[in-house]
């Protein structure tokens, strides 16, 4: 019998939001994507402890200031891991720019490089690598100067529709527009949980950001991210990639007697709409109170992983 993660990977492409290299190689996605929380959960496992040496001995050999050898040994990092994903996966691995530049495009650009460098380094091409970055205004600019480059971006940490559509008008390559975060928001705001998926506003945000593009043929992908059930994830099959962690994987894998949902992708097309000015996107995201507080919440948590990463580099 057909499970429900086979359906969904006649639909859509599954992309594994994990630093784990045995769950990549266990559900075999097409892409992966890691961020620092993901990073320092795997910098926590013994059988990642080689990869923290060999990062930690590169950045004190190449840099004198402690600082910049902190900087350096988490990039490196997250490029040891990132390489190994690419030797699995078919597509894309998306490695994240540092937190605490989400506020400074020119800052972000500089770190794109140097991750993208440092993949050189191991021999893993640029074409299998997506930059991820906050969708700030100065993250959202930072991706159109270098998509301009020929460098691809993902934009994550994506709340609101401002945000998706300043990621449009920037022609970034791909956006995460996040499902759970959002639905956890309205809970503790006081939504009861919905049982049907199609009433979750998480899953309503991607479904209509997607809908949005196809209607004004926008070429970004969509990548579902964040979730928090399996029903959000079936309620959105057909989105053009969807990220999922390994244990909803697993529980997809197991999963067969469940209600069939598919998004439409043939909309009448529409002009699309003048780009979005930065008052105009400043405004329309500050009026969604739900993405404000959770897009400063996310970069607060990201740029945490990151300090405790460091931390751990400090110890060894």
């Amino acid at each position: 019998m057909t499970s429900a993660l086979d359906r969904l990977k006649q639909h859509s492409s599954i992309v594994a939001d994990t630093g784990d290299i045995e769950a990549i190689r266990k559900h075999q996605p097409e892409d992966a994507t890691t961020n620092p929380s993901l990073l320092l959960k795997a910098s926590e496992m013994p059988a990642y402890q080689a990869y923290l040496n060999k990062a930690w001995d590169y950045a004190k050999s190449a840099e004198k200031d402690a600082d910049k050898q902190l900087e350096l040994a988490c990039d490196y990092f997250a490029v040891l891991i990132g390489k190994e994903i690419a030797d699995i996966v078919p597509g894309y691995i998306s490695t994240e720019v540092d937190a605490r530049l989400s506020f400074d495009t020119q800052a972000t650009i500089a770190k794109a490089k140097t991750l993208l460098a440092l993949y050189q380094k191991e021999g893993v091409s640029q074409d299998k690598i997506l930059i991820k970055i906050a969708s700030t205004w100065e993250g959202i600019k930072a991706a159109e100067q270098l998509e301009k480059e020929g460098i691809k971006c993902n934009l994550t940490l994506l709340f609101s529709q401002a945000q998706a559509r300043a990621c449009a008008d920037a022609n970034v390559f791909l956006i995460s527009p996040f499902v759970g975060r959002i639905l956890d928001w309205h809970v503790a705001n006081g939504l009861e949980k919905p049982t049907d998926p199609l009433a979750d506003p998480g899953v309503q945000s991607v479904r209509s950001i997607y809908e949005f593009y196809k209607r004004h043929d926008y070429k970004t992908v969509v990548m579902g991210a964040s979730f928090r059930n399996t029903g959000e994830i079936i309620a959105l099959t057909g989105c053009d990639k969807l990220t999922i962690s390994p244990a909803l994987l697993e529980e997809l894998g197991q999963l067969t007697d469940v209600k069939e949902y598919l998004l439409e992708s043939d909309y009448p097309l529409e002009a699309k709409p003048a780009p979005l000015s930065e008052a105009q996107f400043r405004w329309l995201h500050n009026e969604d109170a739900m993405a404000t507080e959770k897009l400063a919440e996310g970069i607060r948590a990201f740029a945490q992983a990151q300090e405790e990463l460091e931390t751990r580099f400090k110890g060894l």
